[in-house]
């Protein structure tokens, strides 16, 4: 599936090719920690399908696997654009936030699950507002 997307502040703009049976909700510490949110939703896609415009700024940390894991963010907005792996450079993972698609890119899996808050996998019971 094509997809494109940019920040926030539209100073950093991307065009991919990412297959939508790849998308999972993350859960793990790290995810919950860098995004401020419950989990963090990503999309995985060939770093050579991946055309960037704009230098995104670079976060470096070792993650549980021993491997560094490399998270893009616009250094201007602060928005988070995508994370790589060391471990699999072939890859990158997108964040669903930013792909202007994102309302076709269902999650189909679930990660680090054990990190999950406990209402976190279930939010049926949430009353909707603002609408």
């Amino acid at each position: 599936m094509k997809v494109d997307g940019a920040c926030h502040c539209g100073a950093i703009r991307f065009e991919a090719e990412v297959d939508p049976r790849t998308v999972v909700i993350c859960h793990c510490s790290d995810c919950q920690t860098i995004s401020g949110a419950p989990y963090r939703v990503n999309v995985r896609a060939r770093t050579s399908q991946v055309h960037l415009s704009g230098e995104p700024r670079i976060y470096e940390k070792v993650g549980g696997s021993g491997h560094t894991v490399a998270t893009a963010f616009c250094g201007a907005c602060g928005s988070a654009l995508y994370s790589a792996s060391a471990r699999s450079p072939e890859f990158m993972f997108l964040r669903l936030g930013v792909i202007r698609q994102r309302a076709g890119l269902a999650p189909v899996m679930q990660g680090f699950c054990e990190f999950a808050l406990p209402w976190a996998t279930d939010i049926s019971a949430v009353r909707i507002v603002g609408r």
